[in-house]
């Protein structure tokens, strides 16, 4: 199962430099680990977390085999205006889940 905990400041002033915070709960099977009977646990991980704002790229990461179960990103956009802000995360088979969550700047 895939899910997302996020945390957005609830307001932000124009121009501050503000914290995003989200952890992917993920397994993130490497695909090189064996189950208890020898067998190779096939590989399934997340590929790419995008942050978008109204539609509009602010931050990206990707991901490889190498990266823990249960990732945690952190990172600091500059509030310039009010929106709606999507967590955007893809897996290997190209399923895409996403969350939003709404941003608002006086």
């Amino acid at each position: 199962m895939t899910g997302i905990r996020i945390a957005v400041p609830r307001q932000a002033a124009a121009g501050e430099v503000i914290e995003l915070r989200a952890i992917i709960q993920h397994r993130m099977e490497s695909g090189f680990r064996r189950d208890s009977r020898g067998a190779v646990v096939p590989r399934h991980i997340l590929t790419e977390f995008v942050c978008l704002l109204d539609g509009e790229e602010v931050f990206r990461a990707e991901f490889f085999p190498g990266v823990a179960a249960n990732p945690y990103l952190t990172f600091s956009i500059v509030a310039e205006r009010s929106g709606t802000l999507e967590f955007r995360w893809t897996d290997q088979h190209g399923a895409v889940f996403s969350e939003t969550r709404t941003l608002t700047v006086s």
